[in-house]
């Protein structure tokens, strides 16, 4: 049983009959950490023969894609990663030309195309600009994987309508799929795939599998024999293995340690006294304690014992540290760096002086507007520290939100959270779709959907909405219930207006955009959903105020059913 993924690489690059090569090609083979969490890096370039400074595009796209790709965030999906890469070489090779004498000159700048391969797990990501190609050979038969970006003004000329460097912003083709032990991946210029044939390709591989580096030197020498006239390169990647873990294997590595025991005050426990138990439920042990070395007060968090047979639950609770660590944001729990051994499973994060947002409300049951902004405005700092990293919290509720002694609130329990660069690695364990509390989970996660920062917006919204009605929610118990879209298309908002309270109307028309049941139709940013909650979008303000029975049905009816009844009394009495 395979552990990881490994390749096999073979490589060859000739000037042909040119005097200096353009081409740059290279592969990046990383260690076992990052093998997992990033994939393994492919990436080929040919330079523009018009151009004599083409080579240097070539090389410093190759290279910055298989150095900085390594460097951005482990939570970033591949495709996002990737992207931020590109993007960055293609404004400095444009810079660079029109820094340059070329700069009027399309076809004498710093500009090449480019294809890239990244294999992560069980799936390849294909990144695509120009007439380089990818090919896949499964089965005897070759695939060509990649469309050219050249255009053709007659049968002997044409030109390149995409590349790297050419105009300021790009645009790159960008897809995945899923791989298979024994694939064969080919990346080649086009004076290789111009002149050797798909059969000739095919057959050398077949009978130098052993020795792929001989391969493309074969397969270069034949499309110099037969007449190309280019730089010549070739890339033959062979899949070897895929990750191919089971569920008990997993299970068995996420619970090399042992669960602790149940913890009792001043019970010293891996180096650390016990002050108090904060939280106990059927799925984990909250503390507070005092490191002893330090002498600072932190809290443990330890898992339930009843849940050590459950990998999902394991694997989130191990996640929760993980993503604390890789998060810097004041309005956002942190971790305790570890200093010593852990002899158990459990994380360590720093201690918040103060209450739950959930007892702030309790406290506060009429919040002026001024204090409800402040908060909203902390949590969506939060959240935009989440977004940034591709990771959606998917539990945002009152009692996951602290208020410290200094007012500052901070987001805890990232128990559900969802990482993209995590969700992209293959693996048996079943998770829950849904993970959040009902009453906060966006519509669209009852649907089977895929959440994304607007969920997180919504169930925002929702706490927000609260904090405004006294506990009270924007469309009921309704919103869990509805399990169709058409079902979703019948739930009725609630107005946060009512009598007892001074809620301009222009707020409730923002809590109403951003609770809307359709993802697409709420805020796009919470940037946005923030600055309408501070001063009045000139759109809502040109709206009437909503009619009674929106804002109050219960008292629509009412006040109707008494008129009714007075009318039908006057009718009666002679």
């Amino acid at each position: 049983m395979s552990n990881s993924l490994k390749i096999s690489v073979g490589q060859h690059s000739d000037k042909g009959r040119k005097k200096i090569n353009q081409d740059f090609h290279g592969v990046s083979i990383p260690d076992d950490a990052l093998l997992t969490s990033k994939g393994i890096a492919i990436a080929l370039a040919d330079g523009i023969s018009s151009s004599n400074v083409s080579q240097i595009a070539s090389e410093a796209s190759v290279r910055g894609f298989l150095d900085d790709y390594f460097c951005t965030s482990e939570a970033w999906s591949v495709q996002k990663s990737a992207l931020r890469v590109l993007a960055a070489t293609n404004s400095w090779l444009h810079s660079q030309s029109q820094k340059s004498h070329h700069r009027f000159d399309k076809d004498k700048g710093y500009v090449c195309t480019l294809s890239a391969m990244i294999i992560k797990s069980t799936t390849a990501h294909l990144f695509h600009i120009g007439d380089t190609r990818i090919y896949r050979l499964r089965n005897g038969s070759l695939e060509k994987l990649t469309e050219d970006h050249r255009l053709w003004v007659s049968d002997k000329k044409s030109y390149l309508s995409r590349a790297l460097g050419i105009n300021q912003k790009f645009e790159i083709d960008y897809s995945t799929l899923p791989i298979e032990k024994e694939d064969v991946f080919v990346l080649a210029t086009d004076g290789v795939y111009e002149y050797a044939s798909s059969d000739f390709i095919i057959d050398t591989i077949h009978s130098h599998s052993a020795h792929l580096d001989a391969a493309a030197k074969a397969i270069i020498d034949e499309a110099y024999a037969k007449g190309s006239t280019d730089n010549l390169t070739i890339q033959i990647v062979a899949i070897n293995d895929l990750p191919d873990q089971d569920a008990t294997e997993i299970h068995q590595q996420l619970t090399e340690l042992p669960f602790p025991p149940i913890l009792e005050a001043r019970a010293v426990f891996d180096g650390y006294t016990i002050v108090r138990s904060l939280h106990a439920s059927s799925r984990s042990h909250v503390y507070l304690a005092v490191d002893n070395e330090t002498n600072i007060q932190v809290v443990i968090k330890t898992p339930s014992i009843d849940l050590q047979g459950d990998p999902a639950y394991l694997e989130r609770f191990l996640m929760e540290e993980w993503i604390a660590r890789r998060i810097n944001s004041p309005y956002v729990l942190k971790p305790c760096s570890p200093t010593r051994k852990r002899n158990y499973l459990y994380i360590v994060m720093e201690f918040i002086e103060g209450q739950t947002l959930t007892q702030w409300m309790r406290d506060n049951p009429k919040p002026d507007m001024s204090a409800v902004r402040e908060i909203a405005e902390q949590i969506s700092k939060g959240l935009l520290a989440f977004h940034r990293l591709e990771m959606l919290h998917q539990d945002l509720r009152p009692e996951n939100i602290m208020i410290d002694n200094t007012n500052t609130v901070k987001i805890i329990d990232f128990g559900a959270t969802k990482v993209a660069g995590i969700d992209e690695i293959t693996t048996p364990i079943e998770h829950d779709d849904i993970l959040g509390t009902a009453q906060y989970t966006a519509p669209e996660y009852f649907l089977g959907a895929s959440g994304t920062p607007r969920s997180d917006l919504f169930s925002l919204a929702v706490i927000i909405y609260q904090m405004l009605s006294q506990g009270k929610l924007p469309y009921g118990v309704h919103v869990s219930k509805a399990r169709t879209k058409s079902a979703q298309n019948k739930l009725r908002y609630a107005s946060v207006l009512n009598d007892d309270r001074e809620i301009p109307v222009w707020i409730d028309y923002t809590l109403k955009k951003a609770l809307h049941p359709d993802p697409y139709k709420r805020y796009e940013e919470l940037t946005e959903f923030i600055f309408d909650l501070r001063q009045p979008n000139q759109a809502f303000l040109n709206q009437a105020a909503p009619p009674l029975m929106e804002r109050n049905p219960v008292l629509f009816w009412k006040s109707t059913s008494f008129i009714l009844a007075v009318i039908i009394v006057v009718l009666i009495i002679p």
